[in-house]
């Protein structure tokens, strides 16, 4: 999915993440990443993101606006645990969205981090490593259609937070929005 968030002065970014999860129930998108990265920076500042989803062989897509809150330690541990080792030592390796020298560099880091968990049968999550879960406040869905008459509806909710950090929503008002 292609996930935004707003930097200190106000600008945009967006980059291509990968959705790990939804929970239907309390209405979240999960996504994992170094929270040192521009993006966990970013997200530290001013906790609200969004997402879109784009499939244009189908000509559809969803947006989703929300809340951008920290996943639970137990849920990024069990995460990190089922990637693949060598996508873990890299999460160890890489300092995510800083600048690096050059591509020889990078590969020395993860020799040395490889060589470092060599004789450990479980590579630890790092303490900078972890999931954000997206709260959907506003989800908007469209169907593109010939003569740009798409259908286009809405979905918006109001979130509450929660004494443990989480969202908690009402029910949904539906509505349609003009192509």
């Amino acid at each position: 999915m292609t996930f935004a968030s707003v930097a200190a002065d106000g600008r945009p970014s967006a980059r291509m993440v990968l959705c790990r999860g939804y929970d239907d129930k309390d209405g979240f998108v999960v996504f994992y990443t170094d929270r040192r990265s521009r993006k966990g920076l970013e997200l530290e500042a001013k906790s609200y993101g969004a997402a879109i989803f784009h499939w244009d062989s189908l000509q559809r897509q969803i947006r989703l606006e929300g809340p951008v809150t920290l996943s639970p330690d137990e849920e990024s541990d069990a995460y990190f645990g089922s990637r693949p080792r060598l996508s873990q030592i890299a999460a160890w390796a890489s300092h995510q969205s800083q600048s690096l020298e050059s591509r020889h560099a990078l590969l020395d880091k993860l020799a040395a981090e490889e060589q470092r968990f060599e004789n450990v049968p479980h590579v630890p999550r790092p303490p900078f490593w972890g999931g954000y879960r997206l709260y959907i406040e506003q989800a908007e869905l469209w169907v593109g259609s010939e003569g740009r008459a798409h259908d286009r509806g809405l979905w918006t909710r109001q979130l509450k937070s929660a004494a443990d950090g989480s969202w908690a929503g009402g029910e949904w008002t539906v509505g349609r929005l003009q192509p």
